[in-house]
């Protein structure tokens, strides 16, 4: 009785405190908080959570996952500006080519395990970043400036930061929803059972290889989304959305907050982005000096990422008042 209390509490505190951080995401714009750095955090957490649904749900580590973001941002982006799409329409077709470049390179790595995974995604991943740097349609170094935002479905105009800011919050939401309900589904607990014990997996007649690359595609489509949302906010898209650099910080962002949870890659993009923005006029280059030695300090004294601590804790005390 006194465990099923413990876990109606906790419920009910973790439902009080994602409504007091959806109250906060829906006031942010008239708390003084600019919408356009709170849209590229929610852009990044996005992405974030959507590596983390392939690293921390099915233990599979991308070193290449800067494919699918930046080379979604290049596809919205050329087709809003050279084709005169809508925002809506653009968005969905970066986010169908996201999926389709994971399936590809999905069937190439997903049969390698650990180190050998990581490189075949990174090499993947390298030969997509040059494929941006020569294609024509990608503005090779200047990369695509002035992309327009367009009217939402013809009728609702973005280009007031306000506006913008409300439909990147209901996508954010929607897909964290989707990637809650996924981890949660029996789909979802064979991805679990595969990144504790694989060969468990395949005894038990699961074919892990082909659960893998679901895994795998889904998680390219959304971190295709969030690149192609990113373009939609920021009006560009450049080398450095598909640089490698970038596939580091989606992992940064993922261990800083904690992998394997759901809030956990939310928080990790905050703090990162956050540290982005508030230093890179202060110390100019030196701010990935000063990232990478807060990820340090946070590595040694949070081993499981923050949230990842915090539950830890939290169930530390529950087993103390049980003893």
């Amino acid at each position: 009785m006194k465990r099923l209390s413990d876990t109606a509490t906790d419920r009910a505190l973790t439902r009080a405190t994602y409504a007091g951080l959806l109250a906060l995401a829906l006031a942010a714009p008239f708390l003084g908080l600019y919408p356009v750095f709170v849209m590229k955090l929610l852009c990044f957490a996005l992405f974030a959570c959507a590596f983390n649904l392939l690293l921390g749900f099915t233990g599979l580590l991308s070193f290449g996952h800067a494919a699918f973001f930046g080379f979604s941002a290049y596809v919205t982006g050329w087709c809003i500006k050279s084709q005169g799409w809508t925002p809506e329409v653009a968005l969905l077709a970066g986010m169908a080519v996201a999926a389709l470049l994971g399936l590809g390179m999905g069937l190439l790595a997903i049969r390698r395990q650990g180190i050998y995974f990581a490189m075949i995604t990174l090499a993947l991943a390298q030969m997509v970043f040059f494929i941006c740097l020569q294609a024509p349609f990608t503005g090779g170094e200047d990369g695509l400036q002035g992309v327009e935002r367009g009217a939402l479905f013809g009728l609702l105009p973005l280009q007031d930061d306000l506006t913008l800011y409300y439909v990147v919050l209901a996508v954010f939401l929607a897909c964290f929803l989707a990637i809650g309900r996924i981890v949660t589904s029996p789909f979802g607990q064979v991805l679990k059972m595969i990144r504790e014990n694989e060969p468990r997996a395949i005894s038990l007649g699961y074919e892990v290889d082909r659960y893998k690359l679901l895994a795998f595609v889904l998680s390219a489509a959304l971190s295709g989304l969030a690149g192609s949302l990113k373009t939609l906010v920021m009006g560009f898209a450049t080398l450095s959305d598909v640089h490698w650099s970038m596939s580091g910080e989606v992992i940064l962002m993922s261990l800083l907050g904690g992998v394997g949870t759901l809030f956990g890659p939310v928080l990790g993009a905050g703090i990162v982005v956050g540290l982005q923005n508030l230093l890179a006029d202060k110390v100019g280059a030196w701010v990935t000096v000063i990232i990478g030695a807060i990820f340090v300090l946070c590595v040694l004294a949070f081993r499981k990422g923050m949230v990842g601590e915090l539950i830890a804790w939290r169930e530390r005390q529950r087993l103390a008042a049980r003893a």
